[in-house]
C-alpha cells in the first residue's frame, strides 16, 4: 500500500519521519541496482535533493509548512526545463544543445511549496508513444509481473514507475493523448489529467501544442488533488467528495468498449455494477464523433503537424540517432499542408462542440482508461505490427478526450492482487473540479469506504 501525501505530511508533523529520511530512502531504492531506478529516472538529484530535504526540515521546525507537499520526494518527467541543464526529452538527439536558462514554471511551483526535487524520470522518447519503450534509456518494467516484464505505459513511463516503487511520493508528467493516465492506470496508481489551460507549459519541451497538458501521478485522487492546485497556481482546499446516489455517469458505447481483453471487460463491469448499487445513475450511450476521430487525423492529426514543426531543424541536424518508431510518425506531419491544418482545426471545433452537446445532461462520463492489460515489453519490441498496433489501442481512449480539450482522472479499480486497470472518469473543459469530486467519492467507494 502506497503512502499518500496525507500520511507522510502526518508523519512528517508527528516527528515520525522528517524530510532527509524520506529523500534518502527514495534515493536509496532509485539508485538500488536490483530495482528499477537505472531505467525509471534519466537523472538523480541526489545532493540538491538532499539541500532542499534539509531546509524543510528546518522550516517545519520553525512552524512553517509552504504545502501539501513540504518536504516530501517528488519527480519531474524528462520534459521540463531545469536551469543550466539540456532538457533532453528521453531522447541522445538533444545532446549538445543549449541549456535552459531557468526552470519551467511547474518546476519553480513545486520548488515554491516545498518539493524536494528528486529526479528526471525516463519517457518514450519526445512523448510520442504510450507504451513507454525507449531504446536509448531502457524502458522500466511495470511493477506488475516483473517476472513477464511489462511495459508501464507511456510516456510518462519513468514517472510512473518512480511512484509505485517508492523512489518518489508523486511524479509530474505530461499528457497530450494520455501519457499521464496511461501509466497511472498500467501501474494501478492514480492520473489527473487538466484542462490544458489550467497549467502553464512555459519551459516545457512540447508535443503538440494544441493537445499538451500537465498533470500528476500519485497514490491517490487526493494526492493529485492536492498537486494539481500546486501546479495549476489555483491554490485553495481540495473539492468535496460528491455523493454517488443520483449521479449522472455516462458510459460511450461507441469506441471506448471496444476490443477489451476479458480482464479490462469483467473488472470494468463490476465497476459500473458497484457505481449502480451506490445509486449512480449509469446510461450507456452513442457518441457517433468518437468513431469519426480516426478519419479526422488520418494525416496524422495535431501531434504529427506540431511536432515536425518543432522537430524539423533537429532531425536535419540528428535524425538518425532519434528511436525510429518515434521519428517516422513525426515525419508524416512534413507532408499536411496548411490548408490540411486549418481544416483539422475546424473540424476540432465542430467536433468537440458536438460531443459536449451530448454529454451535457451528464456530471462525468466513464470507460476503461486501456482496454488491455499491460502488454510484455520483449513482444513489442520484436515487432513492429505488435507495437503500433499495441500504441495505437492503448491510446484510444484517453485520446478522445484530449481532443475534446477536456478533463479526466484514471484510478485504479481492479481487485488487490490482479492486473492492473484503469477506470477514467472524464469531463468537457473546465469541468476539472467536478471531476476530482467524483473520483474521490469513486475511490472510496472502490475502497470500501
Amino acid at each position: 500500500m502506497l503512502s499518500t501525501l496525507n500520511d507522510l505530511t502526518a508523519a512528517l508533523n508527528d516527528g515520525r519521519a522528517t524530510s532527509v529520511q524520506l529523500t534518502e530512502a527514495a534515493l536509496a531504492r532509485a539508485a538500488d541496482p536490483a530495482g528499477e531506478g537505472a531505467r525509471a529516472f534519466t537523472r538523480l538529484y541526489a545532493e540538491s535533493a538532499l539541500a532542499q530535504a534539509r531546509a524543510s526540515d528546518t522550516l517545519r521546525a520553525a512552524g512553517i509548512v509552504r504545502s501539501a507537499i513540504e518536504g516530501l520526494p517528488i519527480s519531474i518527467k524528462d520534459l521540463f526545463d531545469i536551469e543550466g541543464e539540456t532538457t533532453l526529452a528521453g531522447s541522445v538527439a538533444r545532446e549538445g544543445e543549449p541549456a535552459a536558462d531557468a526552470n519551467a514554471e511547474v518546476v519553480q511551483r513545486l520548488i515554491a511549496a516545498g518539493a524536494v526535487i528528486i529526479g528526471r524520470t525516463n519517457m518514450t522518447e519526445f512523448a510520442y508513444s504510450g507504451l513507454g519503450i525507449n531504446p536509448h534509456y531502457g524502458t522500466p518494467l511495470n511493477p506488475w509481473d516483473r517476472a513477464t516484464g511489462r511495459i508501464p505505459g507511456g510516456s510518462s513511463s519513468g514517472a510512473a514507475v518512480s511512484v509505485a516503487d517508492g523512489m518518489a511520493v508523486a511524479a509530474i508528467g505530461s499528457d497530450t493523448g494520455g501519457s499521464v493516465r496511461i501509466p497511472a492506470a498500467l501501474c494501478g496508481l492514480t492520473g489527473f489529467k487538466p484542462s490544458a489551460w489550467r497549467v502553464s507549459m512555459q519551459g516545457v519541451l512540447p508535443l503538440s501544442a494544441n493537445l499538451d497538458s500537465i498533470g500528476p501521478i500519485a497514490a491517490s485522487v487526493r494526492c493529485c488533488a492536492e498537486l494539481d492546485a500546486i501546479l495549476s497556481g489555483e491554490g485553495g482546499p481540495v473539492p468535496e467528495a460528491l455523493a454517488l446516489r443520483g449521479l449522472r455517469l455516462a458510459v460511450p458505447k461507441t469506441l471506448a468498449l471496444d476490443a477489451m481483453d476479458k480482464h479490462v471487460s469483467d473488472t470494468f463491469a463490476r465497476t459500473v455494477a458497484r457505481l449502480v448499487a451506490a445509486g449512480a445513475l449509469v446510461d450507456e450511450i452513442a457518441i457517433p464523433e468518437f468513431a469519426e476521430l480516426a478519419s479526422i487525423n488520418a494525416k496524422g492529426g495535431f501531434t504529427a503537424a506540431e511536432a515536425w514543426a518543432w522537430h524539423r531543424g533537429l532531425i536535419e541536424r540528428a535524425g538518425k540517432r532519434y528511436d525510429p518508431r518515434v521519428v517516422s510518425r513525426i515525419l508524416r506531419g512534413k507532408d499536411m499542408s496548411a490548408a490540411d491544418y486549418l481544416d483539422l482545426l475546424d473540424a476540432r471545433e465542430a467536433w468537440v462542440a458536438a460531443v459536449d452537446r451530448r454529454i451535457a445532461g451528464y456530471d462525468a462520463l466513464i470507460m476503461p482508461t486501456s482496454p488491455i492489460v499491460a502488454p510484455p515489453v520483449a513482444d513489442l519490441v520484436a515487432s513492429d505490427e505488435a507495437y503500433y498496433a499495441a500504441n495505437g489501442l492503448i491510446l484510444r481512449n484517453p485520446t478522445l478526450i484530449n481532443f475534446l480539450d477536456g478533463c479526466a482522472l484514471s484510478l485504479p479499480c481492479h481487485a488487490d492482487g490482479s492486473a492492473p486497470v484503469g477506470l477514467m472518469i472524464a469531463g468537457s473543459n473546465g469541468a476539472d473540479r467536478r471531476i476530482l469530486a467524483i473520483g474521490l467519492a469513486v475511490e472510496d467507494l472502490l475502497a470500501g469506504r
